[in-house]
């Protein structure tokens, strides 16, 4: 019996060299995802790395004039349903144009962050994102306070993180989605409650090395503290800092920052300030083999976040990778994940809490190889490419029945909008037809 065709997917990303993790994240599921389906990558960057084409195809695209028959007649497969998945994150860089192409085909969503307010601020600024579009695109989604809070931030008198909690701006990506993929359960909740699309929950992928790093770290010398990343205020960098601040003359540490931060100049300014200068590197961005290197290394990585994106954290997977220890705030995503696997801090108490980890970790460090050996023991079992590749080649398996339910989805909420007919009988169709 001859095997079904392969599904026809269309992966529009950011790819690498960019420097992000979504393009990362793209090459460490390539493999299988190339051999699960007929693939081809889609790029709005002028360059790309020539190793991703030993997979599959790569194609540019205009973001404001590809149309779904260049999709159609790309690939190798028979003539068959496309399944276009077009990849949404917070950083205007790589993502303004996605955003644009998403609002103008139906496509396949992948969620990496809920809160795009600053991806949408910094887009309008850059003359990427029509204002009109984003203001009635707000009080589409969010009523007339939508449209007040996007007044507020186009006046700048409130910064478009302050409102993302109230409005975090994803749906504005939705508008003409099939079906949305998201990676954490508080994303999969808020997605279910957008006007009956499809929604699913796929665990963020990460390839184990064949090698597995021991967890246990040295028992002598001081202790090995790390931070690395796409380091932005939300990373809690200088609260870790001044967390760090009166420890300096009682445990010996050496923290090590590896990655971009969004201001090196304030950073290196606190530093000094707080007298941590002998104990703190600024290492900037560094080739993978070093950052893994350190990680391995490593007794404990801050990886904080306040306010979280609504994202899943590559970051994370990296360190589970090395074995290494990390903690992280008792919030979102990261306050969901298994106590065993990460040291968790409020953010209420988070000064207070980090010496005492870090007392405790001083004291007896056989607490970090126990976090390591977990966080190693899940990235195997629940992150791993394939696992990852099968459920995408799922999603995009169920593309002709999921446009069907969105479409209806779609005209049901423009029925509400305009207030066509009973708000209860739409409201009531929509949930029985839709979901």
């Amino acid at each position: 019996m001859n095997a079904p065709p392969k599904p026809k997917v269309h992966w529009v990303s950011p790819l690498p060299p960019a420097e992000t993790d979504i393009a990362h994240y793209t090459a460490r599921i390539l493999p299988e995802l190339a051999d699960r389906c007929d693939l081809t990558l889609w790029t709005d960057a002028k360059t790309w790395n020539k190793d991703l084409e030993a997979y599959c195809k790569v194609r540019h695209l205009d973001p404001d004039l590809v149309c779904p028959a260049d999709f159609a007649h790309a690939g190798q497969g028979p003539d068959g349903p496309n399944a276009i998945f077009i990849h949404i994150g917070n950083s205007w860089v790589f993502h303004s144009g996605l955003l644009r192409l998403a609002r103008r085909i139906p496509s396949i969503i992948v969620l990496h962050d809920l809160a795009i307010q600053e991806m949408l601020f910094d887009s309008i600024l850059n003359n990427l994102f029509p204002i009109d579009s984003y203001v009635s695109a707000m009080a589409q989604w969010y009523g007339p306070r939508g449209r007040l809070l996007a007044t507020d931030v186009l006046k700048r008198n409130v910064r478009p993180l302050d409102i993302a909690k109230e409005a975090p701006g994803f749906e504005i990506a939705l508008d003409r989605a099939a079906a949305v993929v998201t990676h954490t359960p508080a994303a999969y909740d808020a997605a279910v409650t957008k006007g009956g699309l499809p929604v699913y929950l796929l665990d963020l992928p990460f390839r184990p090395s064949l090698y597995t790093p021991p967890a246990q770290r040295p028992d002598n010398g001081p202790l090995q503290l790390m931070q690395f990343g796409y380091i932005g205020p939300n990373r809690r960098l200088t609260q870790v800092l001044e967390a760090l601040a009166p420890l300096r003359d009682k445990i010996p540490f050496q923290f090590d920052i590896m990655g971009n931060v969004w201001d090196p100049s304030l950073v290196m300014r606190r530093i000094d300030e707080l007298g941590l200068t002998e104990r703190v590197k600024i290492h900037g961005f560094v080739p993978e083999p070093q950052l893994d290197t350190q990680l391995a290394a490593a007794h404990l990585v801050f990886n904080l976040r306040y306010p979280t994106m609504g994202e899943a954290s590559g970051s994370q997977l990296r360190i589970w990778n090395a074995s290494a220890a990390s903690v992280v705030t008792d919030h979102g995503w990261y306050g969901s994940l298994p106590d065993e696997t990460v040291f968790k801090v409020p953010l209420d108490r988070e000064a207070p809490a980090l010496r005492d980890l870090l007392h405790r970790i001083a004291a007896d460090r056989s607490h970090c190889a126990r976090i390591g050996s977990a966080g190693r023991a899940r990235l195997e079992a629940r992150h791993t490419p394939a696992r990852y590749a099968d459920g995408i080649v799922h999603v995009a398996a169920q593309i002709v029945p999921n446009a069907i339910a969105a479409l209806k989805a779609r005209v049901a909420r423009a029925m509400l909008a305009r207030n066509v007919g009973s708000r209860k009988l739409v409201a009531e169709t929509l949930a029985r037809r839709c979901l």
